[in-house]
This record gives C-alpha cells, sequence and structure tokens, in this order.
C-alpha cells in the first residue's frame, strides 16, 4: 500500500485531519490500535472549539455527534 500520509490515532483530531486531507485529494492512512467498535463508542472530545464545530459542518461529518449539541455561544 501506497500513501502520502500516515495518521497515528482515530480520535476526533486524526478522524477529521484525515477527511480534510481526503477533501484536499491527499491519500491518506489512520492507524488506530483499538477496534472499529472500541473508537466509535467511546467518547473522546469532551468539548471542542467553534472553529472544529465550523470545520465538522463544512465536512457533513456533524449529523450523528453534533446535532444533540448545542451550539449555543458561552
Amino acid at each position: 500500500m501506497r500513501t502520502q500520509v500516515a495518521i497515528i490515532g482515530a480520535g476526533p483530531a486524526g478522524l477529521l485531519l484525515g477527511q480534510l486531507l481526503h477533501k484536499a485529494g491527499i491519500d491518506n492512512v489512520i492507524v488506530e490500535r483499538q477496534s472499529g467498535d472500541y473508537v466509535l463508542g467511546r467518547i473522546r472530545a469532551g468539548i471542542l472549539e467553534q472553529v472544529t464545530v465550523d470545520l465538522v459542518d463544512e465536512l457533513g461529518l456533524g449529523q450523528r455527534d453534533l446535532a444533540p449539541v448545542s451550539r449555543t455561544p458561552l
């Protein structure tokens, strides 16, 4: 397998980076030591900054995780 970028960790930052790179046409692979079920079932980011929420929305990824969250500024 050949790829341009390897991302270590399928946490919020790694998954978001993978999507941003994919959108830019850059091949990437995300390596995670835990199982897919473990990653999907565990909350790994308690607080997201507004710029991150905006990126998630822009990529169309916010429907599942951010839909029930209040987006009212503090």
